[in-house]
C-alpha cells in the first residue's frame, strides 16, 4: 500500500531569493560551469547545499557538508527560506519543447512525502542499480542538513487519471505560487494543496499503486540507509517521524507529458577495433542499411535520412551505428533485427523481458560479442560515454576522441514499468527522463 502525506515544505521566499537565482537542476545534472553559474546568481542559491564546492584544508567540521548545513539555518534565520504553515500536497507541472522538435508539451504531477518502503515490500521499485560513491555523499549531506532539497521522481499508472482531474481543478483556480523558466527552457509551476477533502482524495487515489523510481534511484537508497540509522539511534521505529518518509514527485505514466530521452553510446579505447569485422560477427543476426557521404553537406543530409529512418523502424528492433573513417567509405549504418531471430540464442544471458529492449540488445547482443565491451567495463566506464544530443556523439568520433558512435531510440515507459514491477532491473542510462525536477522548489526537513 502506497503511504504519501502532505508535509510543510521549505520554500524560498521570491522577495528575497528570486527563483530564477537560487533553484537548480539535480545535483547529478551539475558540471563544474553550471556550479560556478549558480554560485553567482545569489548568494542564497541552492548550489551551497545541493552540490557545493570542495577547499583545500576541508576536514571535520569545515566541510562541503557543514558549510551547506550552515547556510541552510542561515538562509531560514534571515526568512530567505520559510516553512510553510499547513501541511501540503503541492501541484507540480513542467512545461517543455521536446528536444529535437518543435513539440510543445506540459508534465503534470505533485509533491508529496512518501513513505519509504524495502524494495522488497512490493510497493517501490527501481529499474537501475546504484553506485556506492553517490549513497556515501548524499548520506553525509543528509546527516548534516537533515532536509531534502531534491525530488524523487515516482511513476505509478493510473488509467482513471483520479489525481490528474484534482491537479487541474488546482491549476484553474489561481495562479501559481511558484513560476520559473530553468536554463534548458523549462517553466516550472507550484501550487499549494493544503484543502482537506483533496488531500484526502489524493491519499485515496494513490493508496493502491505501485510506484516505480524514474529517477533519483541513489537518493532513494540514501533515504532508506538515513532512516535505519535513525532507527538505530533512537531504538525504535515511529511510523510518524520524518525520517520514515522522503520528499517524492509522484507523475501519472497514463497522463501527457512524459518523455524518455535516448542515451547514445560512444566507444572508445576497443582493442582492434575494426567496423568491416564487427559487421562480419553481426551479419547473420541484423540487416545493414547504409547511408553514404563524401562531403559536409551529404553527411548532413545523410545524418538526416539516417536518424529518422532509426525511428521508423523502432518496432522492428534496430540500433544505428557510426563509425570512424577506415579505408572504406564515411557511412552511417542501421542494423535492424533480422525477422525470426532467436533472441534466446543472440541474448542467452538475460530474462524474456530483458531481451524486449534495445539497450540491451546493443549490450548483450553487440558491444560484448563483437567488441569485446563486458558489463564488468561498462561499469567501470572502461569504454563507454553517454551523450543525450546525437550530434555530441558524432562529434566525438569525428575528433578522433571515439571509434564509434551506437544510437538508440526511446525506451517506452510502460516497458520500464513492467520490468521493474518484475523486480528486474536495467542496464545504467537506460532511461533520461526530460525535464528534470528542480531542486529546492520545495524542500522537506527530516
Amino acid at each position: 500500500m502506497v503511504q504519501v502525506f502532505p508535509f510543510r515544505a521549505f520554500r524560498y521566499n521570491p522577495q528575497l531569493a528570486p527563483f530564477q537565482n537560487v533553484l537548480t537542476q539535480p545535483y547529478d545534472k551539475i558540471s563544474v560551469e553550471m556550479q560556478q553559474k549558480y554560485y553567482d546568481a545569489h548568494p542564497a542559491n541552492l548550489i551551497t547545499v545541493e552540490k557545493g564546492r570542495e577547499y583545500p584544508g576541508d576536514g571535520p567540521g569545515n566541510n562541503v557538508y557543514s558549510r551547506a548545513a550552515a547556510a541552510f539555518n542561515d538562509w531560514e534565520a534571515k526568512n530567505l527560506i520559510a516553512q510553510d504553515a499547513s501541511p501540503s500536497f503541492y501541484a507540480y507541472t513542467q512545461e517543455f519543447t521536446v528536444p529535437g522538435t518543435i513539440e510543445r508539451r506540459t508534465r503534470r504531477g505533485f509533491i508529496g512525502a512518501g513513505r519509504l518502503e524495502e524494495y522488497s515490500a512490493g510497493v517501490i521499485f527501481r529499474h537501475e542499480h546504484t553506485l556506492s560513491g553517490p549513497k556515501a555523499d548524499r548520506l553525509e549531506l543528509l546527516r548534516n542538513t537533515r532536509t531534502h532539497t531534491g525530488q524523487l521522481f515516482m511513476l505509478y499508472s493510473d488509467p482513471r487519471k483520479r489525481v490528474d482531474a484534482i491537479l487541474a481543478e488546482v491549476e484553474s483556480a489561481g495562479a501559481p505560487a511558484t513560476e520559473v523558466r530553468d536554463e534548458y527552457d523549462v517553466i516550472h509551476r507550484l501550487w499549494v494543496v493544503s484543502d482537506a477533502q483533496k488531500v484526502s482524495a489524493i491519499q485515496a487515489a494513490m493508496a493502491d499503486q505501485k510506484l516505480v523510481i524514474a529517477d533519483g534511484h541513489h537518493r532513494y537508497e540514501t533515504a532508506l540507509n538515513y532512516r535505519d540509522e535513525r532507527r538505530a539511534q533512537t531504538g525504535s521505529v515511529d511510523p510518524n517521524a520524518p525520517h520514515e518518509r522522503a520528499m517524492m514527485t509522484f507523475i501519472n505514466t497514463r497522463s501527457e507529458g512524459l518523455v524518455i530521452l535516448p542515451t547514445h553510446r560512444v566507444a572508445a579505447n576497443v582493442h582492434d577495433f575494426s567496423w568491416p569485422a564487427v559487421r562480419r560477427h553481426l551479419e547473420p543476426f541484423f540487416s545493414t542499411e547504409v547511408f553514404a557521404f563524401t562531403n559536409d553537406s551529404e553527411k548532413e543530409a545523410a545524418r538526416k535520412n539516417f536518424l529518422s529512418r532509426l525511428k521508423s523502424v523502432a518496432a522492428q528492433r534496430a540500433v544505428g551505428a557510426y563509425p570512424a573513417a577506415g579505408e572504406g567509405q564515411r557511412a552511417f549504418y542501421l542494423l535492424v533485427l533480422r525477422p525470426g531471430v532467436d533472441l534466446a540464442q543472440l541474448l542467452p544471458n538475460v530474462s524474456p523481458l530483458q531481451r524486449e529492449l534495445d539497450v540491451v540488445l546493443l549490450h548483450e547482443g553487440i558491444l560484448e560479442p563483437a567488441l569485446g565491451i563486458t558489463m564488468q567495463a561498462v561499469t567501470k566506464e572502461a569504454n563507454l560515454t553517454y551523450e543525450r544530443e546525437a550530434t555530441n556523439a558524432l562529434n566525438a568520433v569525428d575528433s578522433g576522441g571515439a571509434q564509434i558512435a551506437f544510437f538508440l531510440n526511446a525506451c517506452d515507459v510502460e516497458k520500464v514499468v513492467e520490468i521493474a514491477t518484475a523486480n528486474e532491473v536495467m542496464p545504467q542510462k537506460s532511461t533520461d527522463f526530460f525535464p528534470k525536477l528542480l531542486s529546492g522548489i520545495t524542500m522537506y526537513r527530516v
